[in-house]
């Protein structure tokens, strides 16, 4: 039989409930975590600035995604938005280009997406 790590919060180390609230387990989380960090870490482009134009494309069951989106970031109320922003490509290049990202609440924005052709002449 597992043995459960108890912290002072309760079970919630190890999964379970504190009150009314439901916890996922600990090495769900930091999974979940370095998940996002990874996306992060790979994009092969660094967002410049703030994101203008802001519009949403897509919210609640109209994101085809949205299943794939909470088995791997959690439930959420997922949109998927689109603006433009300056962005740094990979060869240092700063270029103005539309975005486009999945937003869930109390997630964050994740997996941006740049498309092409860029909106401006090399800066």
């Amino acid at each position: 039989m597992r043995q459960r790590a108890v912290s002072p919060l309760g079970s919630v180390a190890a999964g379970g409930s504190v009150g009314s609230v439901e916890c996922a387990p600990l090495e769900f989380r930091i999974l979940q975590y370095l998940r996002q960090a990874a996306i992060i870490i790979n994009m092969d482009f660094e967002i410049v600035g703030e994101i203008s134009q802001v519009e949403t494309m897509a919210s609640g069951t109209d994101v085809r995604e949205r299943v794939r989106l909470a088995k791997q970031y959690g439930q959420g109320r997922w949109r998927k938005l689109k603006g433009v922003a300056y962005v740094r490509l990979v060869d240092g290049t700063v270029r103005l280009a539309e975005l486009h990202w999945y937003e869930g609440h109390g997630i964050g924005k994740v997996e941006f997406k740049l498309k092409l052709p860029f909106l401006n002449e090399q800066l």
